[in-house]
């Protein structure tokens, strides 16, 4: 028994060191602005958040695209495609509440219901009546939710990989496995090493040579701004995985009662959110129509943004 003991406190004590070791603070805000917002940056005040957004393109366009990012990631994931849609479009891309620049929601709610309310706060401030919403994985479910709370407010809506359907066997990344497994995830908290960031971003690429040193660099920055891990934390414990899992659970069955015009897009190499989710939203959502890209994987917008673009301008036009 008391080498038993030895061996564990051992155990716990080699941990300990290895936290401290590879322990990192929070990043202010105010150290990540001028790294990672840009030229066409805003800042709005809005429930307690001071929210990052660019608002770019034609901005005559009266039914504007609103693109939403997914778990742990930006706006940036579709800094490619607003390239490409803004000569034609009014394009308006922002960090979600817990994400980004935009950091932790002063409520401490990250389930469908507070994201409904964020959006028409933030379309009420814009003053945009009606928009075409675009969601990838975690975007995506919140892009269909809303659909199912606003249908008047939508004009149509393309979901990118988009989370919903109970998983069948998906891979996962290793990030998202530590970040969900009970006891471990609490030392993400603290730690969110670079390798971690890398090994996540290259199981989300088909191609993980893909992956960039700048990429990595940004990702990480992101993740430990100041209150995002406990955001993050809380989706992985309780948000989408928990309570609101049985919510999400819920309102899957609902997708049927979708009417509104849908494209859906998918990378055949998903190993996040498997492509067999496409056939799910197509038998679910009538009328909706599907795109599926060869060699590609959970983030086709970062992939092949340039067939993306095209595949989104000639469902919009």
């Amino acid at each position: 028994m008391k080498l038993a003991s030895k061996i564990i406190g051992g155990i716990f004590a080699f941990l300990f060191l290895v936290l401290i070791i590879i322990c990192e603070r929070d990043r202010p805000v105010d150290e990540l602005i001028p790294l990672y917002a840009n030229q066409d940056s805003k800042f709005m005040p809005i429930l307690g958040m001071n929210v990052h957004y660019r608002d770019e393109g034609v901005q005559t366009d009266s039914v504007p695209l609103i693109l939403l990012h997914g778990m742990s990631s930006s706006l940036n994931t579709w800094d490619s495609v607003a390239m490409g849609l803004k000569a034609e479009r009014r394009v308006i891309s922002l960090d979600l509440p817990g994400f980004g620049l935009t950091g932790p929601s002063p409520e401490n709610a990250y389930n469908f219901t507070y994201y409904n309310k964020f959006i028409d706060s933030f379309t009420t401030r814009l003053k945009i009546k009606r928009f075409i919403l675009a969601g990838n994985s975690m975007g995506g479910a919140i892009s269909w939710n809303y659909a199912l709370h606003n249908p008047q407010g939508l004009a149509k809506m393309i979901l990118i990989d988009a989370a919903g359907y109970p998983k069948k066997g998906e891979s996962g990344s290793l990030g998202f496995k530590i970040a969900s497994t009970p006891v471990i995830n609490n030392l993400l908290l603290y730690a969110t090493p670079k390798f971690l960031v890398r090994k996540s971003l290259e199981t989300v690429y088909y191609d993980p040579a893909r992956v960039t040193d700048a990429q990595v660099e940004r990702f990480h920055d992101i993740a430990i701004r100041e209150g995002n891990r406990e955001a993050a934390l809380q989706i992985f414990k309780g948000s989408f995985t928990g309570s609101s899992k049985r919510f999400l659970d819920s309102n899957v069955p609902k997708i049927k009662d979708i009417k509104t015009p849908t494209l859906i897009l998918w990378g055949d190499k998903d190993n996040l959110i498997g492509v067999n989710n496409v056939d799910n939203f197509l038998h679910d959502i009538s009328g909706s129509q599907a795109e599926i890209y060869q060699n590609v994987g959970h983030v086709p917008m970062e992939e092949v943004p340039g067939k993306v673009v095209n595949s989104m301008l000639k469902f919009v036009r």
